[in-house]
């Protein structure tokens, strides 16, 4: 199968493997001359990284490069990435890496436009609408892992330093110009990475399934993001040097993050407090609590994970569909509780209060409350 695309759906995408040599006509369909490179600190030194920023130097782009930016990246990253770019006087941002990389290059350039606090923006009502639209960045993309989807997302997850508590800044201006998918560039991840950030893709297509908002361009979409995952993710951990799983993987990160348009649920409102006090992997904490959630939303999703599970080619229906999410998390080394991460209970109170606030609340099919989110924390402990 020849797995190379032209998409111009949710923006303009260029899929396949080398492609990544074309990021200087991407940057030149974004309207950048001197764009700024942002990713992580633990990509920084990596040879993909490195060949990138020749492949920017050899087209005239110059080879700018920010990378104090966190597992999960907070406003002080930010704060300084902001400085960067304006102190290089740049006019993009190529946003390149994980989840944090892509995140806060995209606020990085969302930011640039701004004087008020990025708080300001969170994605609640119509906050977006109080930015100044007018001068953000241009953004390309560049995925490094196949998860977050975050590279065809309008927002960012930014975590506030002081009071731990992680914020989703959203603006419709911050979702990229271009992006580039090339599965190459995720052949050297790590197994535990492999793992984590697809069963991130995986976490978002379950909910976005699982959601009761009405879109069912989305419910395809997450729907076929699941087999990727079913059939890809255990070949990608298995051999990290087969591209074909990894470039299934990677579309499955990305429709994973197209569908969501239709809603997150608890995975997402229980996760993203533990990752932020206790600083740990996202898709691996994500994976950790969708067996319990699952369980806890079985009143109302059954009926359609039933069908998930036929088309998916699982026995058993819904109960089928449970056994195997627990026995891919054991076939790809997810820890099972979260007491095994070094979670304990004497902040399950404080992590409940975050979660509630969390907007992906909205889209769970069962109502949350602090009381049934404290008991999904117990639960996964």
């Amino acid at each position: 199968m020849n797995l190379v695309g032209n998409w111009s759906y949710p923006t303009t995408m260029k899929f396949g493997a080398g492609r990544i040599a074309e990021l200087p006509d991407a940057c030149a369909v974004a309207g950048m001359k001197k764009p700024l490179l942002v990713t992580d600190k633990g990509l920084a030194d990596l040879p993909i990284t490195l060949s990138t920023l020749d492949i920017m130097d050899a087209a005239g782009l110059g080879r700018a490069l920010f990378a104090d930016v966190d597992p999960n990246p907070n406003e002080k990253n930010l704060d300084a990435g902001v400085a960067a770019f304006k102190a290089g006087d740049h006019d993009g941002v190529i946003a390149f890496g994980g989840g944090s990389g892509l995140d806060l290059g995209k606020m990085v350039a969302f930011m640039s436009a701004q004087s008020r606090p990025v708080w300001d923006f969170e994605d609640v009502d119509d906050w977006w609408t109080r930015a100044n639209s007018d001068d953000i960045a241009p953004i390309v993309a560049v995925p490094t892992t196949a998860g977050t989807g975050s590279e065809v997302g309008r927002a960012s997850v930014i975590t506030n330093s002081e009071t731990h508590v992680k914020r989703i800044i959203f603006h419709p201006k911050v979702l990229p110009s271009v992006v580039i998918c090339d599965p190459e560039l995720t052949v050297g991840m790590p197994k535990f990475i492999t793992a984590g950030t697809g069963l991130d893709a995986f976490a978002h297509c379950v909910e976005a399934y699982s959601s009761p908002h009405y879109h069912p361009m989305s419910q395809g979409i997450a729907l076929e993001g699941m087999r990727l995952v079913k059939e890809y993710l255990p070949r990608a951990y298995d051999n990290p040097n087969d591209i074909e799983a990894r470039a299934h993987m990677m579309s499955a990160a990305t429709m994973g993050a197209t569908a969501f348009q239709k809603g997150l649920g608890a995975i997402h409102a229980l996760s993203h407090p533990v990752g932020a006090v206790y600083n740990t992997h996202h898709g691996t904490t994500n994976a950790v609590f969708m067996p319990a959630v699952l369980e806890f939303n079985a009143p109302v999703i059954a009926d359609r994970f039933d069908a998930v599970a036929g088309y998916l080619g699982i026995a058993g229906g819904f109960d089928g569909f449970k056994a195997y999410v627990n026995d891919l998390n054991d076939r790809l080394g997810i820890p099972k509780s979260l007491s095994e991460m070094g979670i304990e209970t004497d902040r399950i109170a404080e992590m409940a209060e975050m979660a509630i606030h969390d907007p992906s609340c909205g889209g769970n099919p069962v109502k949350l409350t602090v009381e049934n989110l404290s008991q999904l924390y117990r639960d996964a402990l």
